[in-house]
């Protein structure tokens, strides 16, 4: 009796896509997944590590002799339509309070694009952020809303930056401001995939079309 031929399994994609429409890469790495929350149609690429395991801790009540887990706690928040490029890390700012080190959630807006290999430590990044690839932002800084990030930008530690302000150098300091428009039409951006049919998406815009174009 002839056996069986087995069945290939069907390719595997470079994307697992969820309900909300959030796109992940198997290949990234995401330690405590259920203190990180995405806000659909987001997009984390190959080589990116979420540190969802630096949470804050928080001493359980007692609750007479129980064993039940204490609740997750939210150390990464991702807004919507928000990209997190290869290469780059997530982890959530902290400071030693008594001896013990204590970690604060980070919290990312809607439409933030984040270029490869940047390490981010911000505790607020505001919407339509385009940060630029090989950033470094420091423990505690707040990116407010339109701002633009150049290329190997160094944020220091506990930095506020303002609204619609273009930030470069090492350390970072404001260097110009966006200008009127920005985001919306010709603020700049970039074309994803092949030479027919490249999908336009522009610094500091919606980025529901480059979301789109990732597959």
């Amino acid at each position: 009796m002839s056996r069986p031929a087995a069945r290939k399994a069907a390719p595997k994609g470079e994307y697992i896509e969820t309900d909300s429409g959030n796109k992940v890469s198997r290949r990234s790495a995401i330690t405590g997944t259920a203190n990180i929350t995405l806000g659909g149609r987001t997009v984390i690429m190959s080589d990116v590590h979420l540190r969802g395991d630096l949470h804050a801790t928080r001493p359980s009540p007692s609750t007479g002799g129980s064993s039940s887990k204490p609740p997750a706690q939210t150390a990464i928040s991702i807004g919507r339509c928000t990209v997190v490029s290869t290469g780059s890390v997530l982890k959530p700012p902290s400071r030693i309070s008594r001896g013990i080190v204590q970690y604060y959630p980070l919290k990312i807006g809607d439409n933030v694009y984040i270029g490869p290999n940047c390490c981010i430590s911000a505790i607020a990044i505001s919407n339509h952020v385009h940060i630029a690839a090989n950033v470094t932002i420091g423990a505690f800084a707040i990116i407010k809303e339109g701002v633009k990030i150049l290329d190997g930008c160094v944020v220091p530690p506990n930095m506020v930056v303002p609204s619609g302000s273009v930030v470069g150098g090492r350390p970072a300091r404001i260097v110009g401001e966006v200008g009127e428009g920005w985001g919306v039409s010709g603020g700049g951006g970039g074309v994803v995939g092949g030479a027919e049919g490249v999908e336009k998406w522009v610094e500091g815009g919606d980025l529901r079309e480059l979301v789109r174009s990732i597959k």
